[in-house]
């Protein structure tokens, strides 16, 4: 019963897409991949306007689009309705006209833009109602609450839904806002967005514009308006790249509560730093918001919902009582700056990226202030969780996401290759090397298997295969015949090799039956599996 709790409980990022085979149409088409009406310009910048009207829970705003084009031709923008685009011009105030198919919107930019030409703008006004969450962070959309004072409390959580949910953009994650975005907030609470905030100003008597400046490249769903009666408070860290800002924005009945449970933030960045590297986005600071939801990896500026509490909303997802010595949303979702932020999958399907090194986070944290074995224990726990009922890679071009196991199992997986690894220093190079090459950039499944095969000196083609592509897992069969141990693996695919450790040996199996003469005086009762490899073992005594 408490699994079945936990499920329902998971997790703070948006699942959805369990890779479930069927058909798709031209629309999923044009949502999830690099399309023609896409390829041949680049985002550079969004200066981006939004103000929302609390009452009548709608939004009207502006997004200036900045780009770069290669050729001209169609242009797509995406905005789901009921939310709509109202006009679009030019940077010299040409009105230009589109056509709209549902979510999807076509401009034609032949004649007003050049070939190989930088900086072009646009500019668009949008208007309408969003999409509600019912159940946020999981069902995404606006969330238009009071808090406990009963002032009003607004934001949105897009990651799966998209954040065309409520500004029209380019929605594929292969294009990054390259030279940030500029983020202004019109209303009369307090307005909290990414980055850092550059200007408040009164634009009538009773509302303010708070304009938050993000200077490095973004993904769209990591952009967000807070909107309450919020308090601030400040600190700092002096990490790899020197004087870190770190801010917090918390509702006032919270705000000594606030000032004591995050001084967890410092723990934090102290373990990833080491095992990661620089925290990414020194340059727009480290931000927790509170939120009237459980949590969102928003970069520099994560949202925060976790009720002061340890463990998640005060229960340990591994059941060992391990993760309730740290609060999980400001782990886990901090590990997501260096594990989607800067390094962010290039389609949905390979979202593992995500959230596999950033569930293995948790387990970095954990053995950096409470040693190896609670580390072990803690990602063995965890798979308790792990379902194995689709892969976890899920359908590329159509924005799917593949399974729930992209956490715990692909958290397990990485676990596995660290002790095949069998080597913490050149696992640590990995992890850190990986925030190097990756840096802010966009990746694929397949760069980042490669990048691990080529830095470990092993091939683990045939691992990712296993753990990402199918739901198998490697099953270690084994007898005892005479003084010999015989065993394979099986239910693996073709060419599988992975070595393990056993108290026997170290051992490197195959899908052919090997033999290894036993230590004198040994039986099969003195045979174990080092427990740390996420594998089965089946004794097929004969």
């Amino acid at each position: 019963m408490k699994k079945i709790f936990l499920l329902l409980l998971i997790l703070p990022s948006i699942i959805y897409g369990q890779n479930i085979s069927h058909s798709y149409t031209k629309i999923d088409t044009l949502i999830g991949s690099n399309t023609e009406y896409r390829d041949w310009w680049d985002v550079k910048k969004y200066i981006l306007t939004v103000e929302p009207d609390i009452i009548s829970k709608s939004l009207q705003g502006t997004n200036e689009i900045i780009f770069d084009s290669k050729a001209v031709g169609t242009m797509q923008l995406d905005l789901q309705e009921p939310m709509q685009i109202d006009e679009i011009f030019t940077d010299n105030n040409t009105k230009l006209s589109f056509t709209k198919d549902g979510d999807i919107y076509l401009i034609d930019l032949k004649g007003h833009i050049k070939d190989y030409s930088s900086n072009n703008k646009i500019l668009i006004k949008f208007s309408g109602k969003p999409k509600l969450a019912n159940n946020p962070p999981w069902d995404g959309g606006w969330i238009f609450t009071n808090d406990n004072d009963n002032n009003p409390w607004v934001t949105v959580a897009c990651e799966g839904i998209g954040a065309s949910v409520w500004f029209p953009c380019k929605e594929y994650l292969g294009d990054k806002i390259d030279g940030g975005m500029e983020l202004s907030i019109i209303t009369n609470q307090k307005g909290v967005g990414n980055g850092k905030l550059i200007s408040n100003s009164s634009i009538n008597k009773t509302k303010n514009i708070y304009t938050w400046n993000i200077s490095n490249p973004i993904s769209n769903y990591n952009i967000i308006p807070y909107i309450g009666n919020y308090v601030n408070f400040l600190d700092t860290y002096n990490g790899l790249k020197g004087k870190l800002t770190l801010n917090y924005w918390v509702l006032p009945s919270n705000l000594e509560k606030a000032k004591d449970h995050f001084s967890q933030v410092k723990k934090m960045l102290k373990a990833f730093e080491y095992w990661l590297g620089p925290y990414p986005f020194y340059e727009d600071g480290y931000k927790l918001v509170e939120t009237p939801y459980l949590g969102m990896e928003h970069q520099s500026g994560i949202a925060y919902g976790n009720q002061y509490l340890n463990g998640y909303l005060g229960n340990d997802l591994s059941n060992t009582d391990v993760g309730l010595n740290w609060d999980y949303i400001i782990v886990h979702e901090s590990g997501h700056e260096w594990f989607g932020n800067s390094i962010t999958c290039k389609d949905l399907a390979d979202m593992w990226i995500h959230e596999a090194f950033t569930t293995y986070t948790e387990t970095l944290f954990t053995e950096y202030f409470y040693g190896k074995d609670k580390a072990n224990e803690y990602i063995i726990g965890q798979r308790n969780l792990i379902e194995n009922e689709h892969p976890i890679i899920g359908n590329y071009g159509v924005r799917e996401k593949g399974s729930v196991d992209m956490y715990f199992k692909g958290a397990n997986m990485i676990h596995t290759i660290r002790q095949v690894i069998n080597n913490d220093s050149i696992f640590r190079d990995i992890l850190i090397g990986l925030n190097k090459e990756f840096y802010h950039q966009t990746v694929s499944s397949k760069q980042i298997e490669n990048y691990i095969s080529e830095k470990s000196g092993i091939d683990f083609s045939k691992v990712f295969d296993q753990y990402l592509r199918t739901t198998n897992i490697p099953t270690l069969e084994y007898y005892q015949k005479g003084n010999e141990l015989i065993y394979r693996w099986n239910y693996v695919v073709p060419e599988f090799t992975m070595n393990i450790k056993t108290s026997l040996g170290n051992l490197k199996p195959s899908s052919n039956w090997k033999r290894m003469r036993m230590p004198k005086n040994s039986s099969l009762y003195d045979f174990k599996v080092d427990k740390n490899y996420y594998i089965n073992t089946i004794n097929t005594t004969r």
